[in-house]
């Protein structure tokens, strides 16, 4: 594995989000920390495999009640109460004042690697 394969950040999703990411319905992640940066490649795991390669676009910090139906849609959900209701299943305790950060991301072809990742069906 080359140098950069080993130091490369992760996103890591729950298997449920496999289908919406594989489909480019999710192009958001919310988290409540991040260690990326814009213009990052990352490379997507989806229940512990490998999915691909992805670009940070962009990371916006928000608080909760600055969260809307767009915002929602962009991670997956129908609307920002489905995605609430996800982010207390996996946070817990959630205010309106607690701030997240919003990170945008846009798959990334890496041809130059050995390894393609697959993240089977």
């Amino acid at each position: 594995m080359d140098g950069w394969q080993r130091t490369m950040k992760q996103l890591n999703f729950k298997k449920e989000y496999k289908e919406t990411l594989r489909s480019g319905k999710k192009i958001t992640t919310i988290r409540m920390k991040t260690n990326l940066k814009p213009k990052e490649i990352v490379e997507i795991v989806v229940g512990g495999e490998s999915c691909g390669y992805a670009r940070i676009k962009s990371i916006v910090r928000k608080k909760i009640s600055e969260i809307n139906d767009k915002d929602a849609k962009k991670d997956g959900f129908k609307n920002r109460r489905e995605l609430l209701r996800a982010l207390k299943k996996i946070y817990g305790k959630i205010t309106p004042e607690t701030h997240v950060y919003i990170i945008r991301f846009e798959k990334e072809d890496l041809k130059k690697t050995r390894e393609k990742p697959t993240c089977s069906k």
